[in-house]
């Protein structure tokens, strides 16, 4: 192999296989490169003092395929739009013309009511603005629009703010990170906009909200506050959501020894209300699912943006693999909340219920993408208030709202072989679904008009091994070297060609209603409408249009480099936009070098009918 194509391995097994990216505190690094000189239009925002005013001190994490920016914040153009952005305009989303929220409404349907563009005038679509962030590195943001300011946020948190028409940038906010142990990569996945504010939830583990207007910190978060404690191995990659004068954010990360957790901050302040932690303790439902202490560090991250049922006060979301990972024999039992599709009051973040796909987990198999929330039949006949969340298994899990209680399971949309959920030994096993599919973080969308869930998929093999004794290698409380603590679970080319599914199911009876094949994994996320569409990216640089009701493709765009970054659409001044980032994909690094393709890049694209754009 080339010594380029050996660092490029290296540098992805950083991001996958959980090497840490983080670096000791005020520690030089000959890997990081010294900011540039940036001449800023505007003036230039100072950093926010952090609450109690204890800040934790750094620099940014190794990074690949990025170029550092100057950190602060700075102003292009003054924003003129209305911006403030109310409770009632966020439970109200549904009839907006913006995109306000992170699933647009508080369900996470990514259903838009837009028919603007629809089946018969798609092929007609075409781009009307391009935006180049100058950050060269795969981002999973979903953006937000808000009165034609449009919301981005990069790799490494870097959050800037453009004209939602033109791209014409009006501010940017470029953070210098502190330290943090980074399991899966410098992801981010976007922002929440509310009151006035941005709120960004930071890989060092600090929230930070900024200012709508000028992307000028307002507060930030201290960790001896919101974090637990040894705060450096607690990060965030999701995107924070804004709810009743609250802003909810949960943790990255049990590939150490964590103990997961959702919290709610004051929007206002950023001070602590109240947190959920993901692992049961003893006197907790389901506290008997582990043994000994081993819930203290049992792990259970929230990766993505809780989904929010304000009628019955609820607030439900998915949770991450138990911590150790590979090697459960320290945390005998099922290890709840662990892998689980969980619901909390949303007054008091006191637990109502969760429902386990995977008991004691040993094999990664989060359930990592965002819950869903719909109406559907049950066994009964009865419509009932419904939520679903696709896994890592490759199934997708249909649960009463109100009970927890599986209604249906689907087939599975990815290949499943013969060793899936087989025990671990010292003896290479190979699995498929590996660690990395069936399905992702990458957020579905679910249609009314069709009741089809539209998820993306992932098959690909990996070589599950437990190589070294769990004792020699994990003490809780200390730090360790290595996210997948005795063993190894490395992607296997040869056995597989990694490749993707796109895939409709029916809720109303868990079938299969048609399937897509890409030649690579599918990562990023769904855009459904009601002009009958749903919109998906490929690895291979395609930004796709399909038919909701029977998977025709019937129209591509080609932007040069992975579309693995959830579409999202919105309209001003009567004119339907749909916007879609294309920068790589994290996970397919190795894969796109292989296949001659650019592996990062930094565009965003705007699109909208000729006539209209």
């Amino acid at each position: 192999m080339k010594n380029s194509a050996i660092a490029l391995l290296a540098a992805a097994c950083l991001g996958l296989c959980g090497s840490a990216l983080g670096q000791a505190a005020n520690a030089p690094s000959p890997k990081t490169p010294a900011p540039k000189t940036q001449e800023a239009v505007g003036s230039a925002g100072e950093a926010a003092a952090p609450i109690g005013g204890r800040a934790t001190e750094g620099i940014n994490p190794v990074s690949y395929g990025a170029v550092t920016a100057n950190p602060g914040s700075f102003q292009m153009q003054p924003v003129h739009q209305k911006v403030d952005v109310t409770d009632a305009m966020m439970l109200a989303s549904d009839g907006s013309d913006d995109w306000i929220l992170h699933g647009r409404t508080y369900d996470n349907q990514r259903f838009s009511p837009f028919t603007d563009v629809n089946k018969s005038n798609v092929r007609q679509l075409r781009p009307t603005a391009i935006i180049q962030t100058g950050i060269t590195k795969t981002t999973e943001m979903t953006p937000i629009e808000v009165d034609g300011v449009l919301y981005l946020e990069t790799g490494d948190n870097n959050v800037q703010a453009y004209d939602a028409i033109t791209g014409k940038q009006l501010w940017a906010y470029s953070p210098k990170l502190g330290y943090s142990n980074l399991c899966c990569g410098q992801q981010a996945r976007g922002v929440a906009v509310a009151y006035g504010k941005v709120f960004v939830a930071q890989l060092d583990g600090h929230v930070v909200a900024l200012d709508a207007r000028t992307g000028k910190p307002l507060w930030k978060t201290e960790h001896a506050d919101a974090l637990p404690q040894p705060a450096y191995f607690y990060s965030f990659t999701m995107a924070p959501i804004a709810f009743n004068g609250l802003v909810l954010v949960g943790n990255a990360g049990a590939e150490w020894p964590t103990r997961g957790f959702l919290e709610a901050l004051d929007a206002n302040t950023g001070k602590l209300v109240w947190r959920f932690n993901t692992t049961a303790a003893p006197d907790q439902p389901g506290g008997k699912t582990w043994s000994g202490d081993s819930w203290k560090y049992g792990g259970g991250s929230v990766w993505n943006t809780p989904a929010i049922d304000p009628a019955n006060n609820l607030i439900l979301f998915a949770t991450g693999n138990p911590n150790p990972d590979l090697d459960g024999t320290s945390r005998k039992g099922d290890n709840a909340y662990t892998d689980s599709i969980v619901a909390i009051d949303s007054r008091t973040g006191k637990l109502k219920w969760w429902y386990q796909q995977v008991a004691h987990d040993i094999w990664d198999y989060d359930a990592c993408a965002p819950v869903v929330l719909f109406d559907t039949i049950d066994e009964n006949g009865k419509v009932v208030p419904a939520a679903a969340e696709a896994g890592k298994v490759g199934n997708l899990f249909i649960v009463n709202r109100l009970t927890g209680k599986l209604i249906r399971k689907s087939p599975p949309f990815v290949t499943v072989n013969e060793n899936f959920m087989k025990p671990l030994s010292s003896t290479p096993l190979s699995i498929l679904p590996g660690s990395k599919g069936g399905a992702m973080w990458s957020p579905p969308a679910w249609s009314p008009q069709t009741r089809y869930f539209y998820t993306m998929g992932i098959n690909e093999v990996h070589d599950f091994v437990l190589n070294r004794p769990l004792p020699e290698v994990y003490k809780p409380g200390t730090p360790i070297a290595g996210q997948y603590s005795g063993g190894n679970m490395a992607v296997n080319l040869e056995k597989l060609a990694p490749n993707g599914t796109f895939t409709a199911i029916n809720t109303d009876t868990g079938a299969l209603a048609w399937q897509y094949k890409s030649d690579r994994p599918m990562y990023g996320g769904v855009l459904a409408t009601a002009g009958g569409l749903v919109f998906a990216g490929e690895m291979n640089g395609d930004f796709n249009a399909f038919d909701a009701k029977t998977g025709e493709k019937l129209w591509h765009y080609s932007l040069g480099m992975g579309v693995c970054t959830p579409p999202i659409t919105y309209k001003i001044k009567g004119v339907q936009y749909v916007a879609v980032g294309a920068s790589g994909c994290h996970g397919g690094e190795v894969l796109m070098y292989n296949d001659g393709r650019p592996v990062f890049g930094d565009v965003f694209a705007i699109f909208a009918l000729p006539e209209k754009g």
